[in-house]
């Protein structure tokens, strides 16, 4: 099934393609809705993605002036509460232009018949330097050697200095005055920080170029795309059981850094989240 016209690649589905293939064209190409949890206990599960997500609204509208204590009234419960705590009391420094929920992105390859998009948290100008924010609500703080193979830590910083010139002036920003920074919730005082250079940018660009083919190359095919060889990632995938790699649902105790992908997509909008029930 070749990829639709219209498909655009983003740091979670370009992850999905590396960690495995055939997860990729489940969700994305045949949009199979498998009806599996990702982890056990769900509801615990299934709570902390909520508070997770309305976690990241709070900050969205905490950038844009709302009302600090009309915020704070709706983070009645733990986690959510602690977190929005260590928010307000401990959230990195932002001096600068600050544009909250971001959307960049770029026509990829020679003849611009891919599209990469990205939806940043936060991004902080200041004086021609642009810091890109990611709010971070797991339950553990995963190492930086994790953090600096993921997706996301290549394709933002790419895609700011590709796509961020409108944020800048019109002047695109030099890899150098490029910076991502994690800040987690649970650990407000242990950001971690990815400076960017123009030998990573020059690297990346090669690498997502080599990703976006190969995932187009496969799907001319109707075959199944390659599952992963490594059994590990398949506990907390809910298509494990489609794939012959398992039926019982991982251990939430035992998840990696990641939260599981929601069984739903969180949608919220602000002026629905007091009605929102847990």
């Amino acid at each position: 099934m070749p990829l639709p016209s219209d498909f655009q690649f983003s740091q979670g589905s370009l992850q999905d393609f590396v960690d495995c293939k055939r997860r990729f064209q489940l969700r994305y190409l045949l949009e199979i809705a498998w009806p599996a949890v990702p982890a056990e206990p769900y509801l615990e599960n299934e709570q902390h993605l909520r508070l997770g997500a309305l976690f990241h609204l709070m900050a969205q509208q905490h950038v844009l002036g709302v009302d600090e204590g009309r915020l704070t009234a709706m983070a009645q419960e733990e986690p959510l509460a602690g977190w929005w705590q260590n928010f307000l009391q401990d959230r990195p420094a932002t001096a600068g232009a600050q544009y909250p929920e971001t959307v960049l992105s770029m026509s990829f390859g020679q003849a611009a018949e891919r599209r990469l998009l990205a939806k940043m948290d936060l991004v902080v100008v200041d004086n021609g330097r642009a810091t890109i924010y990611d709010w971070k609500t797991s339950r553990r703080r995963p190492p930086r050697a994790w953090l600096a193979e993921r997706m996301q830590t290549r394709v933002y910083p790419y895609l700011m200095i590709q796509a961020g010139a409108e944020l800048n002036g019109g002047q695109p920003f030099a890899p150098e005055q490029v910076e991502m920074v994690y800040w987690f919730a649970g650990f407000p005082n242990r950001p971690e920080r990815f400076s960017y250079t123009a030998d990573q940018f020059a690297e990346d660009g090669a690498s997502l170029a080599g990703l976006l083919d190969q995932a187009a190359t496969l799907s001319l095919s109707d075959a199944p795309f390659p599952l992963t060889p490594d059994e590990s990632k398949c506990r907390f995938c809910v298509y494990r059981s489609l794939c012959n790699r398992g039926v019982v649902a991982g251990d939430l105790n035992e998840l990696d850094f990641d939260d599981p992908e929601p069984a739903v997509e969180f949608d919220l909008d602000f002026e629905q989240v007091a009605e929102v029930e847990y």
